[in-house]
């Protein structure tokens, strides 16, 4: 039987006031199987910050990449995670990152959320 073995960090960022920048993420690392379903919540405490972004390490590469965010109440996946994974939340507080179903080796990875204020200026139009 093949495990998929998934970590997790919480990377801050826009660092002002070490105080008012907790970034959180939970479970701290779990082993699922093939097919698991598969969700980290993330959740930060400054009232400043509105986006959370999720990032992908996959074992042996230096590079992560940025698999989706949550800027305000909008949910993003970029376009090779599509498929495959789901980010819901509000970027003001909490967000999640959601895999369905995993697959055996590409989903095995470190997964980073990361909070910070979005750049720009107001809430994207509907």
């Amino acid at each position: 039987m093949i495990r998929l073995l998934v970590h997790f960090a919480a990377l801050r960022f826009c660092l002002s006031e070490p105080s008012k920048n907790s970034v959180a993420q939970s479970p701290a690392a779990l082993i699922k199987h093939p097919g698991e379903e598969v969700r980290i919540d993330c959740n930060h405490s400054n009232t400043a910050f509105d986006l959370i972004q999720w990032y992908k390490q996959s074992s042996g590469e230096s590079d992560m990449l940025l698999v989706g965010y949550v800027r305000f109440t909008f949910p993003v996946v970029e376009a090779p995670f599509k498929d495959s994974y789901n980010v819901n939340g509000t970027g003001s507080s909490r967000a999640f990152l959601h895999i369905p179903k995993p697959g055996v080796s590409e989903d095995g990875a470190v997964y980073f959320c990361a909070a910070s204020r979005a750049q720009c200026c107001t809430a994207p139009s509907l």
